[in-house]
């Protein structure tokens, strides 16, 4: 260890014989009265204390004046560098702050609440709008010079028809009637994201499926859904079902399964056979030998 380090782990006498003036410089920088006793120093180099004074502010246990003082080389004045509020081991902190978009959770939107998304969101993608080509999927991927000449013929001949009605003749017309009007539409990940989520919530492996008579596949009161998510998912119907307006699996089972009445029945074992109608008869004294001398 160098004789260096060694001084620098050893406060410096009038560095820190000044506990008045680091006491005066905590209470310019506080309130009256919030500056309590001093609770130590420690150095902080080669002629550089920072003295402790408890804080007495309502709000702030544990927390401390730090009050740093130094002086020059071979001087003998001691100046003051800072005076900060600093946390003790034991001080009353704030929890760590969390943007919104981590603190929201499911049921939080109230009305009139507005939920942003972001432009980069990755559950959502571009959708059709109508102001670029149309999508690699759409049935006018590939148009033809014919097509494009039918098109502008009947936007002419729709001209002095009500604005409604001339639009119908056109592209946006058409994406509209398809569905495809909408600026983004969910991404394959948002997609995901929905279904492991709705497969948690009402899922094979929920309680209440397995006790299930049957799965929903087989129910009466389930409504299938639209497009891929047909495969996996539907809505329930039952107003007696715990997931009555839910997205659910078609794993997922209740017992108010629309056939779980005409179900068979687990069979019951047979009651045992108890005979207690009839009583035995036992001696109470055990048949005597004939012998030469009479019974009493």
């Amino acid at each position: 260890m160098s004789a260096a380090t060694t001084r620098s782990r050893t406060p410096d006498r009038l560095c820190a014989e000044a506990v008045d003036l680091a006491r005066s410089a905590a209470e310019e920088a506080a309130a009256p009265g919030v500056v309590g006793e001093h609770v130590g120093l420690v150095s902080e180099g080669d002629r550089v204390v920072t003295h402790f004074f408890e804080c007495k502010e309502p709000g702030y246990r544990g927390w401390r004046w730090a009050v740093t003082v130094a002086r020059a080389s071979r001087a003998k004045l001691v100046t003051l560098d800072e005076t900060v509020l600093l946390p003790g081991s034991d001080a009353l902190l704030a929890p760590e702050w969390v943007p919104w978009s981590e603190r929201l959770r499911p049921g939080d939107l109230g009305p009139g609440d507005l939920l942003p998304t972001e432009a980069e969101d990755l559950r959502l993608e571009p959708g059709f709008t109508g102001e670029e080509g149309p999508p690699p999927n759409s049935v006018i991927a590939e148009p033809s010079h014919d097509l494009a000449e039918r098109v502008e013929a009947e936007d002419a001949e729709l001209t002095d028809r009500a604005p409604a009605a001339a639009a119908r003749g056109g592209i946006a017309s058409l994406a509209e009637e398809l569905g495809m009007r909408r600026a983004r539409v969910l991404s394959r990940y948002g997609l995901h994201l929905a279904a492991d989520r709705w497969d948690e919530a009402f899922g094979a492996r929920t309680p209440m499926a397995q006790a299930a008579p049957a799965a929903c596949v087989t129910c009466g009161f389930l409504v299938p859904m639209a497009g891929s998510l047909r495969q996996a998912f539907g809505v329930c119907a039952n107003e007696f079902s715990p997931a009555d307006g839910r997205v659910v699996s078609l794993a997922y089972g209740c017992g108010g399964h629309s056939e779980a009445a005409v179900m068979p029945k687990p069979p019951q074992p047979s009651p045992p056979v108890l005979d207690s109608l009839a009583a035995d008869e036992f001696p109470l004294h055990p048949p005597r030998p004939p012998g030469s001398v009479p019974s009493p």
